[in-house]
């Protein structure tokens, strides 16, 4: 709801000043010796009231212009469509290779930069998301919390591209997203979306504890696989043990489609089909989200200033259009 306030509402204690047109003219006293020896004047009197409150709304607008007033902006709740997003980037030392499992040479670009290109179109065209990010290899980290002020989420996912380790600790990466989406608001819808070339061996205990917190949480769960051409698919099946140490990714896999949450996993080995695939998550989290637009403030200052400057150019009018009257001298 908008409101009236000031800046600086100490000066505000100086408005008593603008009474003191009521004690005295600002114009020059004439001596005459009795008023009753001229007759009534209407216009005298209305000039001599108008020049009084000339005097008041002078000093008046002049101090409330320098409280600097304004109108607060309000809040107006508006419907969009949007979603609270933890992005989970792996930044593990082979996401600094291409998607040919390469050196990146010449034009080339790293998985890494490819996805912060990526990543920030997907971000521009999220306007009323609340969006985090944080990034993992041995370690997880926070890099920018949820948050609606999308240049720092853009500046976010522009230091993901610092050299990162060899080790995959995704496990504690998604309990760290899961922590973020879990703070946030209830009423929007949440998901996390993982952005990895890999995957690591979670500890059965860190399983456990990741099944549990999704089980208390409405979260969509999201895999961008950057898969390295010639690398096994997250559906391939190995021909000796199909174990989680000999293929990590297929038993994520196999670990996100037993939790009991709406997950989709997406492979992509190239740029193009990165952007495809974000746009097809993008297209999944358009749903309905109240969300409030404040208003900036009106700035009342200049309009006040003038008023004043209006009334004290009509006290010195008048005051250039006294006459000098001389006891005893007609005028010819």
């Amino acid at each position: 709801m908008s409101g009236l306030g000031v800046d600086y509402p100490f000066v505000l204690l100086f408005l008593v000043l603008a009474l003191a047109p009521f004690a005295r003219s600002a114009l020059r006293p004439s001596s005459i010796s009795s008023l009753t020896a001229a007759p009534p004047d209407l216009l005298s009197r209305v000039l001599d009231s108008g020049l009084t409150t000339c005097g008041v709304i002078a000093i008046a607008a002049s101090l409330l212009g320098a409280s600097r007033p304004f109108l607060a902006g309000a809040e107006i709740e508006r419907i969009g469509e949007g979603a609270q997003i933890a992005i989970l980037i792996d930044r593990s030392g082979s996401m600094n290779e291409t998607f040919a499992g390469k050196t990146p040479a010449g034009g080339e670009e790293s998985k890494t930069a490819a996805s912060k290109t990526i990543l920030r179109r997907f971000v521009d065209d999220r306007h009323h998301d609340i969006i985090g990010v944080a990034a993992f290899s041995t370690q997880p980290m926070l890099v920018t919390p949820l948050s609606d002020h999308l240049a720092a989420t853009k500046a976010a996912i522009d230091a993901i591209d610092r050299p990162g380790l060899d080790y995959t600790n995704i496990g504690r990466g998604l309990a760290m997203a899961l922590a973020m989406v879990k703070a946030g608001e209830a009423d929007r819808s949440r998901a996390v979306l993982l952005v990895s070339d890999g995957a690591g061996v979670i500890d059965p205990k860190l399983q456990d504890d990741l099944r549990a917190d999704l089980a208390k949480m409405n979260v969509n769960l999201y895999w961008l696989f950057l898969r390295t051409a010639g690398s096994p698919s997250i559906y391939d099946r190995p021909e000796g043990d199909d174990t989680p140490q000999a293929a990590p990714e297929r038993h994520l896999d196999l670990f996100f489609k037993s939790l009991n949450t709406p997950y989709r996993a997406f492979e992509a080995e190239s740029p193009e089909a990165t952007q495809e695939a974000l746009r097809q998550i993008d297209r999944l989290e358009r749903r309905p989200v109240r969300y409030f637009e404040k208003e900036p403030r009106t700035e009342m200052s200049a309009a006040f200033i003038l008023l004043g400057l209006f009334a004290a150019c009509l006290l010195l009018a008048a005051k250039f259009a006294e006459i000098r009257l001389v006891p005893g001298k007609a005028k010819p």
